[in-house]
């Protein structure tokens, strides 16, 4: 599977769900991409938590490039499945290669294919617009954001659902975090 047209060296790149033997793979990446932020406690969480969470890689010959996870969350409605995007990192010497972008959208058809309506990220607005999300102002994230990051909170309604109700998320504690909002 290839990464798009700017690809010329990885047209065997694999996308699959990660196995708890990777976590020294996946840890190894986070301060590469992340140099100025300690992400690995909240993915280890994460990982270790095992309920709700989709945990992606992709490879290329055995090398893991790239890194994401899904986390399902809520609101005070019943029933009402949410996904969390992020963390989201790539190997910096692949970055801008579309690993990123192949990574988010396999997770996105992968959740299309589950009982999630709605997918929520805390990012670049420019990044992730390209995927379809737009700000979000009904379903608030579990802490309050500084103003300025505003339209960093988003969301994107899967195809053929329902918004989840308006309120504040419910996550898994390992987000439950204020210094992560």
């Amino acid at each position: 599977m290839g990464i798009g047209s700017g690809d010329h060296a990885m047209k065997t790149v694999e996308i699959r769900e990660t196995t708890k033997a990777e976590i020294v793979q996946i840890l190894a990446l986070y301060p590469l991409a992340f140099p100025e932020e300690e992400l690995r406690p909240l993915v280890t969480a994460l990982i270790e938590y095992e309920t709700g969470i989709l945990s992606l890689a992709s490879f290329d010959m055995g090398q893991m490039l790239a890194h994401v996870i899904f986390t399902h969350i809520g609101t005070s409605e019943e029933n009402g499945i949410g996904a969390l995007l992020g963390p989201l990192c790539v190997l910096p010497e692949k970055q801008r290669l579309g690993l990123g972008t192949q990574i988010v959208r396999d997770g996105l058809a992968r959740l299309e294919r589950s009982a999630v309506r709605q997918v929520f990220v805390l990012g670049d607005p420019d990044y992730y617009g390209r995927f379809g999300f737009q700000p979000e102002r009904h379903v608030l994230p579990p802490y309050e954001l500084p103003a300025e990051w505003s339209d960093a909170w988003q969301s994107m309604v899967l195809t053929g659902r329902q918004p989840l109700a308006p309120g504040r998320c419910s996550m898994p504690a390992p987000w439950m975090d204020p210094a992560l909002w």
